[in-house]
């Protein structure tokens, strides 16, 4: 499928908070090891951290379980919203990745889950380094299926409307800054326990779902589930996904 328009690239950008309550409930976390090589790649211990486009605080909760202090940036108020009823605990601000409401280098560390693609990479790399001290880290990474396991290339083969996901690590690695060193890439195997409905309801929480027209989406979506309830490893209840956690990591300089 080729790239969106400007357009419908915005509209996609825009839309996660209509299905905020359902993105907190269905899209999986991260693995906690991807997140522990990202804050490795800082000079020292990182101790306070940026989660920058944190949506319903997916990586947010595991920067917090860990002690750090975390801070949640997020531009949707929905998804905003969302992230403070589930952690009440954590700071979380209004903002976007091109305009940090951040002081500078206030943090060690600014993750970016499931996030970067979506941010106008020079002006926001610009600013992470404003917020980060030197020798601190940026770490974005993605959540993908993985699709080395036969029943999840199938059901993802389904899932994409037309979509492809990225091959290699050139693909989503952002482009060099002056401000950073070139990144290290790792990927981080780990599961998100599923149904047919949960995995079904997970489908309808991505961009180019959300903003398509449902009379075009219920077929796809009808397609999943009797994919799901017919094939072996996930008619029978609950199921593990299998999914890989792929991490990018670069120090300020």
């Amino acid at each position: 499928m080729s790239d969106p328009t400007p357009g419908i690239r915005a509209r996609q950008a825009a839309s996660f908070g209509s299905r905020a309550g359902a993105y907190a409930e269905h899209r999986p976390d991260y693995a906690r090891e991807a997140i522990e090589w990202g804050l490795a790649g800082a000079d020292g211990t990182p101790r306070r951290v940026l989660d920058l486009a944190a949506g319903t605080g997916k990586v947010t909760v595991t920067l917090a379980e860990l002690g750090l202090d975390v801070t949640a940036v997020e531009p949707d108020p929905e998804m905003l919203a969302e992230l403070s009823r589930l952690l009440p605990s954590v700071t979380a601000l209004a903002g976007r990745a091109e305009q940090i409401p951040l002081p500078d280098a206030s943090v060690d560390a600014v993750f970016a889950g499931q996030a970067f693609h979506w941010f106008d990479a020079d002006l926001a790399m610009t600013e992470m380094a404003r917020v980060l001290r030197p020798g601190g880290v940026f770490v974005p990474m993605w959540n993908y299926e993985d699709e080395s396991v036969p029943w999840v290339a199938e059901f993802t083969e389904i899932a994409r409307m037309g979509g492809r996901r990225p091959d290699t690590d050139g693909d989503r690695q952002p482009a060099t800054h002056p401000a950073f060193t070139p990144f290290e890439s790792g990927r981080f195997r780990h599961a998100h326990r599923r149904t047919a409905d949960s995995l079904a309801e997970t489908l309808q929480t991505y961009s180019r779902v959300i903003v398509s027209d449902p009379a075009e989406t219920a077929p796809l979506v009808a397609q999943v589930r009797h994919f799901l309830e017919t094939n072996p490893a996930t008619a029978s209840g609950e199921f593990d996904l299998p999914l890989i956690t792929w991490t990018f990591r670069s120090r300020r300089r």
